[in-house]
């Protein structure tokens, strides 16, 4: 039987223990660790994260501030307003919620946001850091992937991994981060040849392509580990419902492998839990407590 990696069970198990860490340390700090978000626009799906993300907050004991900007915000309005967050003594982490309108230019809004509090690790200090495999910001569903294989014990020094998509948010990260932790790591991606057979030889097998059920079990060998990182809300055959599924058949695969991500409630949950360590983790270092949450660092 397969094992399920059970990203929202992980996810509360670390909320616990971040909420016991500020509850220890404010009396210290004289404050509670505080995140902006700036989202632009009306995106729904946006709203939805940012919803979400501010829920977590709640839950840990985190102050949120959330800063929604008219898709009519000019690019040194936000700008601005990134350089007075970064000023900003109450502020531990700040994101930017992507994706935004192409009127914006988006890694340069990034680059104005301070690298210590740049809590989706998406600044190029933080991204120079991963690559020289230094201390930093690490991406939050990256570093959620490897809690994930590690909470089961799941080897990933020496295993072949190969991740499938290249963005700067997962693939590029992730690939850099199992490099790190001694993996041999393929990256591939859509104009990828043979994209079968490179993943038929992997031991752990990463979905982050951004298509819908394209990762059936011809794509997996015996007994692998499968994470999949996609989520996508798909019309069910009578066309008056709709579900959510991943870039992987599960229902194909699951027979197959050693282990795998449900969707939803896999990678989706640590990515949101890894934001909260990223505060939290700001917060520790500006008033010098201790580090007993370095072990959820990849």
């Amino acid at each position: 039987m397969s094992l399920k990696l059970d990203g929202k069970k992980l996810s509360l198990e670390i909320e616990e223990r971040l909420r016991n860490y500020i509850l220890t340390n404010k009396t210290i700090a004289k404050r509670n660790p505080g995140l902006a978000v700036i989202r632009i626009g009306e995106d729904p799906a946006s709203g939805v994260y940012v919803g979400n993300k501010e829920k977590a907050c709640s839950r840990v004991g985190i102050k949120s501030y959330i800063f929604h900007l008219k898709d009519t915000v000019e690019q040194k309005e936000v700008e601005q307003l990134l350089n007075k967050l970064n000023l900003d003594n109450n502020i531990d982490g700040m994101l930017l919620q992507l994706p935004i309108s192409k009127k914006f230019d988006e890694q340069r809004l990034i680059s104005f946001i301070n690298p210590e509090k740049d809590v989706d690790g998406l600044n190029e200090q933080n991204i120079g850091k991963l690559v020289k495999n230094e201390q930093a910001m690490r991406s939050c569903t990256p570093a959620g992937i490897v809690n994930l294989l590690k909470s089961q014990n799941i080897k990933i020094e020496g295993k072949k991994i190969v991740v499938i998509g290249r963005s700067l948010l997962v693939g590029k990260p992730l690939s850099l981060m199992l490099l790190n932790l001694n993996a041999t790591v393929t990256m591939t991606h859509s104009k990828t040849i043979n994209l079968n057979k490179i993943c038929k030889e992997a031991d752990i097998l990463i979905a982050a392509a951004g298509k819908p059920n394209l990762i059936d079990s011809s794509f997996v060998k015996e007994g692998a580990v499968i994470i999949d990182v996609g989520i996508h809300r798909l019309t069910t055959s009578d066309k008056s419902k709709t579900r959510l599924c991943g870039d992987v058949l599960l229902e194909d695969v699951i027979p197959k492998v050693f282990a795998y991500t449900p969707v939803p409630g896999g990678v989706g949950p640590m990515t949101v839990t890894m934001l909260l360590v990223n505060t939290i983790s700001s917060w520790q270092k500006q008033f010098g407590l201790s580090s007993t949450l370095n072990d959820l660092q990849p």
